[in-house]
Order: C-alpha cells, then sequence, then structure tokens
C-alpha cells in the first residue's frame, strides 16, 4: 500500500506501508519513504518523531489517510542486541508505548518477511514455534510465532513486568460522581472502571455513551488521580494512554472496551490494556498462576 504526500506542488513524498489488523483493530505497518529518524536509544527516536515529524504522524493517521480509530507501527532500527525489530507506535493523538494487538500483527510481519536473526523460519511441511523479539519504547516484548507449512499462524507474547498503581481510588467525575477506580500498568498506563458504576452496559449503551464516559474519566485521573511514576523515571512513560471499561473481574472472562489517546476505540480487547487488567486481577485474587482467561471486547 502506498502513500502520496504533496508537502509542495513540486515534491511528492511516497510512503510504503503494509496495512493488517489484529480482531479487528487495524494496524498501519510503516515500512519505507518516512523521513529520517534521528537518535541513538528508541526513545531518543520517539523524541524526535515526536518533536520534528509529528506531521507524518497526522498525515499517516487521520482522514483523508487515515482515520480516527486508525494505529500505525513506524519500524525502526533497533539499539538492543537481542531486539530482531523496533518500532514506534503512533495512533490519533500521539505516541504510544506499547501495544498488544500491533505486537502480535508485527510478529507474524517480522517471520512472513524473514527479518528475525534468530531461529530460520522453517519452509517445509512442519509446525514451528518461532521466537521474535520486539523492541518497545516500554522495553523487550518476546513473542513465539507459529509456523506451519511455511505461514505465520498464532502468536503469543510476554510483555513487560506489569503492576499496579493504586487499587480502589475514588475519583471525582462531573458526570458521575464519586466512582471507583484501579490504575496499573501493562506496558502503558490505564485506568480501569466497573461499567456498571457508570449506568452503561455493553448490551444496551452505545459506543458514543461508552466514549464520552471513559474520556471523561481519562481527563480527571490526569488532572486529579494518583501520581503516575515508571520504575524508569522516564517522564514519557509516564502518562495515562486511556481508561477500559469492564465488566465483573471475577468471572471466567472479562468483557472491555478500551478508549485511548484522543477518543480512540480499539476495537480488540486492547493487550496492554489486557496485561494492566491481569495485574489488577492477580493482586485482586481473581486470577491464579497456570490458570487461562478469556477477555472480549
Amino acid at each position: 500500500y502506498f502513500i502520496q504526500s504533496n508537502l509542495r506542488s513540486d515534491i511528492m513524498t511516497e510512503i510504503k506501508t503494509i496495512e493488517m489488523h489484529t480482531g479487528g483493530e487495524p494496524l498501519r505497518i510503516i515500512i519505507d519513504g518516512f523521513p529520517e529518524v534521528k537518535g541513538k536509544t528508541l526513545m531518543e527516536k520517539r523524541r524526535y518523531v515526536k518533536e520534528n515529524l509529528d506531521v507524518w504522524r497526522r498525515r499517516l493517521m487521520l482522514e483523508p489517510r487515515g482515520h480516527s480509530d486508525m494505529y500505525g507501527a513506524l519500524v525502526v532500527e533497533p539499539d538492543h542486541p537481542e531486539a530482531d525489530l523496533a518500532v514506534l507506535f503512533m495512533d490519533n493523538g500521539g505516541y504510544s508505548t506499547m501495544c498488544g494487538h500491533a505486537t502480535i500483527a508485527l510478529g507474524r510481519y517480522i517471520v512472513d518477511n524473514k527479518l528475525n536473526k534468530g531461529q530460520p523460519v522453517p519452509v517445509s511441511e512442519s509446525v514451528s514455534n518461532v521466537p521474535v523479539v520486539l523492541q518497545c519504547p516500554c522495553g523487550l516484548v518476546r513473542t513465539t510465532v507459529t509456523v506451519t507449512n511455511g505461514k505465520s499462524g498464532r502468536l503469543t507474547f510476554t510483555s513487560v513486568p506489569a503492576f499496579c498503581v493504586s487499587l480502589g481510588f475514588t475519583l471525582s467525575t462531573p458526570s458521575f460522581g464519586d466512582i471507583i477506580i484501579d490504575v496499573a500498568y501493562g506496558g502503558a498506563f490505564y485506568a480501569l472502571v466497573n461499567i456498571d458504576q457508570l449506568g452503561l452496559s455493553f448490551e444496551s449503551s452505545s459506543v458514543a455513551q461508552i466514549t464520552d464516559a471513559a474520556d471523561e474519566i481519562s481527563t480527571a485521573v490526569r488532572s486529579s488521580g494518583p501520581e503516575l511514576i515508571h520504575p524508569s523515571g522516564d517522564k514519557d512513560l509516564s502518562f495515562l494512554y486511556g481508561t477500559i471499561l469492564i465488566n465483573e473481574q471475577d468471572q471466567p472472562f472479562s468483557r472491555d472496551l478500551c478508549v485511548f489517546a484522543e477518543r480512540e476505540v480499539d476495537r480488540s480487547p486492547c493487550g496492554s490494556g489486557v496485561t494492566a487488567q491481569v495485574a489488577v486481577q492477580y493482586t485482586k485474587g481473581h486470577m491464579k498462576q497456570g490458570k487461562v482467561k478469556e477477555f472480549q471486547n
């Protein structure tokens, strides 16, 4: 897929992308034509793009070439020796630090294009598990891609360590009064809110109603919620990415809807958000080691 952009009437810039999706959530992988990204480390490159090349994010994510729920991954050279590839995540409002749905798509992209440095991708009629290491702003994310008859398929990943920031925090909101939230980190920081507190329902409320509620909660958390500090102390990793509305956490499966960035709605269960939910549910005793739990959106 090629995207053309007129910077001036006499210049045409062509950017090459790969269009993928995971569970319905889009991913635009930018593989060629993006302006030079300067910086020695991945976080330096992230800051450089944010401060100097943000116009390209807007051109690639927003109308007319994108849409309000578009998500992107800019492929860059890793600075970690174990990484097969490094990535900068982008969305309709800025730059994320971790993305589960993008990790799944990128794992398959790396294997399909034989970009992994480790185990060769098998081409025989057999089933193999191929390891892929992705360097994200939050750290190394290790994936395993199942390859059958030379074609990539299912993928699992182990993310960075997740942790709880605050459980049972009382948050004041304009529309819902005082509500109880949990805040946790799963590669990015999220506020988790039981949807029943808001008088809403996944079955009967509209996406617009749920989006409005989640956006209001995110605004409230950013102004008066618990302080968010990444263990590294890096301010570029210490911000609330979004709010996830959830149902009861002690059920065999959990349902959620994540609203992040500038009111962007995740069409997948949200990998980094699920990781944050696992930290909360494990801490509360709703999940046990070795047990499988299903998350739906």
